[in-house]
């Protein structure tokens, strides 16, 4: 039988997790102190009268009891909600009331009580029971994770992932990665999304190795993790782009940054793309290819570059047990790979979610009766299937006087300039063209005036892919992982 973690049923004393504090403290439990612990949490579970299949919101405090709990309750076959700690009151009060948690837990609950209404709070403990050992369970396609969305078109809604889902992921990027027991992720990434929790956190228990969490970002902290990692583990690396940035910013002046970096066994990044220019800055100053991988939070990871085949530019090629393909408008096949033509990527396979919770017609409209989930990103592929993401369908496809042209590719182009550290496109209406395209710059030096970006673009695509405006700001407004918000860049337009 095939459980998710089959080491909290036969734990062999092997290091499972690391917590590192702001001031540098570590805590440090293996896979045997993880059963004893995660068994305990779950029999304190069953005290109160909760079975298999609840729902339990779980507050990400940065501590080592969320990262036990999340484990705990997944393995035992709970349904947990992780909820951001910093969450609004409207936005916490839409997701209490859809996924309707029978118990809410957190590391820090003082004042939650005040926060969640009626649901019954529980403090999380790292205490030690009778048990020793979790039961294991197998693999099924039943809900083990409620992960909302981030709202962008309307309210977030929970996408349902069973553990089938999750084990299919997991093991498809072993197999594009060759990732195994000796690996140690090191991440700083928050635990109530994917790239933390499912592919960080699960991944790295599932596969036999640890996790290396640091709470709070910096690359100093990051460095020193990576340091810690000593042989035969190999330290891999988490992380989204702006993260990589300033890691890599930061290897410019610390030599112990920039060594850390470049011992690591594999650098990878995701949740947005990583421009071209940071890759080829990455390979510079350590001589590590970064890898990326392509995913969203209803389809878990779906696309991936192998670790022996590194491309910048490029998510790679589907993942073990998936298919890809791009449609058009009307969700018809395009079959051409000159990595030119734009088309919607839609995926296919085990690890595409169950669907959102409480929302059929909403699942309707994304997944059709044969499986194929319709992702909303753009994409064009090349001639050996490698995808190239270049934007979303439904703010980035810019339909500038008769031609499609992906806002991606415009942002590429503009981070080839050696002024330009950060680059956002969009579209406004235009009476003669339907679209214009609007840059959003970041210079590296404001106060100097930068003329003949749009001949730069020109120059790299094609004519009518140059901005008609380009405006320089301070800086891209950005969610928590790193993903430009150009929900934010369009009101501002709009209002100018």
């Amino acid at each position: 039988m095939d459980s998710l973690f089959p080491r909290l049923s036969s734990p062999e004393g092997t290091l499972a997790i690391v917590v590192t504090d702001d001031d540098g403290h570590e805590q440090r439990l293996d896979d045997r102190g993880l059963a004893v612990i995660a068994a305990h949490h779950v029999d304190r579970l069953r005290a109160r009268g909760l079975e298999a299949g609840d729902t339990i919101a779980v507050f990400t405090e940065p501590s080592i009891e969320t990262l036990v709990a999340l484990i705990a309750q997944t393995a035992a076959g709970y349904v947990s909600v992780p909820i951001d700690p910093k969450l609004g009151t409207a936005e916490l009060a839409h997701v209490l009331s859809d996924a309707r948690p029978r118990l809410a837990i957190s590391a820090k609950p003082e004042g939650l009580v005040s926060r969640v209404g009626a649901i019954d709070v529980m403090r999380l403990e790292m205490r030690a029971g009778e048990r020793t050992t979790l039961e294991a369970r197998p693999l099924l396609s039943t809900p083990s994770l409620v992960l909302y969305t981030s709202g962008t078109t309307g309210s977030p809604k929970g996408a349902l992932l069973s553990s089938s889902n999750l084990a299919a992921c997991l093991d498809g990027l072993a197999d594009a990665w060759a990732w195994d027991a000796r690996d140690t992720i090191v991440h700083a990434l928050p635990v109530f999304h994917v790239h933390g929790l499912v592919l960080g956190l699960f991944g790295a228990l599932r596969h036999g190795g640890a996790l290396s969490w640091v709470p709070r970002f910096s690359p100093e902290a990051i460095g020193r993790a990576l340091d810690r990692v000593e042989p035969p583990s190999r330290a891999v690396l988490f992380a989204v782009p702006t993260m990589h940035h300033r890691l890599i910013e930061a290897a410019a002046t610390d030599p112990d940054v920039r060594d850390a970096l470049a011992s690591a066994h594999r650098l990878v990044s995701g949740s947005a793309a990583l421009p071209v220019r940071e890759h080829e800055r990455i390979f510079e100053r350590t001589g590590k290819r970064v890898i990326e991988r392509y995913g969203m939070t209803e389809t878990l990871i779906t696309v991936a570059v192998r670790h022996d085949a590194p491309r910048p530019g490029y998510v790679g090629l589907p993942i073990a047990g998936v298919e890809a393909r791009l449609v058009d408008d009307a969700r018809v096949t395009i079959e051409a790979s000159d990595d030119t033509t734009i088309g919607e990527l839609a995926v296919r396979g085990a690890t595409v979610f169950l669907g959102y919770l409480n929302r059929e017609e909403a699942t309707r409209e994304v997944m059709d009766d044969e499986g194929w989930f319709y992702t909303g990103d753009l994409a064009t592929r090349a001639p050996d299937g490698a995808l190239r993401i270049v934007g979303r369908r439904s703010i980035d496809l810019i339909k500038c006087g008769g031609f499609k042209v992906g806002a991606g590719e415009v942002e590429a182009a503009l981070l080839e300039h050696p002024r330009v550290r950060e680059a956002a496109v969009i579209a406004r209406p235009d009476p003669d063209l339907g679209e214009r395209i609007v840059a959003f710059v970041v210079l590296d030096a404001p106060s100097v005036p930068l003329e003949g970006l749009d001949d730069h673009v020109a120059r790299l695509l094609s004519p009518h892919k140059r901005p008609r405006e380009i405006h320089v700001i301070e800086a891209l407004p950005r969610n928590a992982m790193g993903k430009v918000q150009k929900k934010l860049l369009l009101e501002r337009v709009a209002s100018s």
